[in-house]
């Protein structure tokens, strides 16, 4: 019994996006670039939102708490992914792979329901713009970004509250780039039905409670604006219809894989990229760069630090020709 509830597996071996070397050098130099991009993009947006006081508002507050999410989700994995398309041996340890699953569960829990944060924001603005600024205060966006953060951390203790002690004796074999919870627990030396239901009480309960959420808000904001005229409907759809695309990126993997992790297939790993990489790019990209105000806060940002180097460098072209 007790040789039973100990784990003898040490590492795990992860199997990546693919095998084929040739892909293998493709995919480092792909990601390599998307990684940075992500990482330079939100800390652009973090670097505007904290430095214009333009931007102090409740809308683009969240906007800086996801920026950080989206850096730290895509932090989690990626950088471990990227240097093992250069090595023959991608191996994890158990507490490395423990970690990942924490992260993991802790940054895509706290962005869902900063998502509907943000959702509801909106929704409050255009439903409700005489309240706006009694309903969104400090305090009330504050509570949320909190509320955001201990809702990640409850769903991810109680993932791992039932998978650090499962046993592993063998096999180690994880088909994914990351130690992704279903694949994991499918390897325990035991019945993996409760797991996987408990799995299903948790993520997918939240996957589809905060997606409904999302998109009831959504629908009421398009019903209010369509009481308005034409083009503010036109204007509406087209920012929401954005907006509904990410989510749907976010969501729809996250949903597929969880909701139904008794069955694993080779698409999950390719779907976990969307939930993982993909998404904390796209944000940027669709709250950034289709608002206005963003655009030209984030171009006086990089003004102001570009300007001080032109005018450092100045003194040197003046100097030369007296001496």
């Amino acid at each position: 019994m007790e040789k039973l509830n100990s784990s003898v597996v040490a590492e795990f071996v992860l199997l990546g996006l693919s095998g084929s070397q040739e892909l293998q050098l493709f995919f480092f130099v792909f990601f390599s670039v998307l990684y940075v991009a992500i990482v330079l993009g939100n800390l652009l947006i973090i670097l505007t939102v904290t430095s214009e006081a333009s931007l102090h508002s409740p809308m683009y507050f969240l906007l800086g708490n996801l920026s950080f999410v989206d850096i730290c989700q895509a932090s989690f994995a990626t950088p471990k992914m990227i240097a093992d398309f250069l090595s023959e041996h991608k191996t994890i340890s158990f507490n490395g792979c423990i970690a990942q699953i924490f992260f993991i569960h802790l940054f895509t829990g706290g962005e869902m329901v900063l998502l509907v944060s943000m959702a509801y924001d909106r929704y409050v603005a255009i439903c409700k713009p005489l309240h706006y600024v009694v309903i969104m205060n400090r305090r009330t966006c504050t509570g949320l970004v909190m509320i955001s953060w201990a809702v990640g951390l409850v769903h991810t203790l109680s993932q791992l509250s039932f998978t650090v002690h499962l046993p592993f004796c063998g096999p180690n074999i994880v088909d994914s780039f990351f130690c992704d919870l279903p694949r994991v627990t499918k390897l325990a030396c035991l019945d993996s039905y409760t797991i996987q239901i408990l799995i299903v009480a948790n993520s997918g309960i939240l996957s589809l409670s905060t997606f409904s959420l999302l998109i009831s808000s959504y629908i009421m904001i398009l019903v209010t604006v369509s009481f308005k005229s034409s083009a503010a409907m036109a204007k509406a759809f087209s920012t929401l219809a954005a907006h509904i695309m990410v989510v749907v990126l976010f969501f729809g993997p996250c949903i597929f894989i969880y909701v139904w992790p008794f069955t694993t297939y080779p698409v999950d790993k390719v779907l976990a990229i969307f939930y993982t990489i993909f998404t904390p790019i796209l944000n940027p990209i669709i709250y950034t760069l289709r608002n206005r105000d963003m655009k030209a806060a984030m171009r006086k940002v990089v003004t102001q630090y570009l300007k001080p180097m032109k005018i450092s460098e100045m003194p040197l072209i003046v100097r030369n020709p007296l001496y």
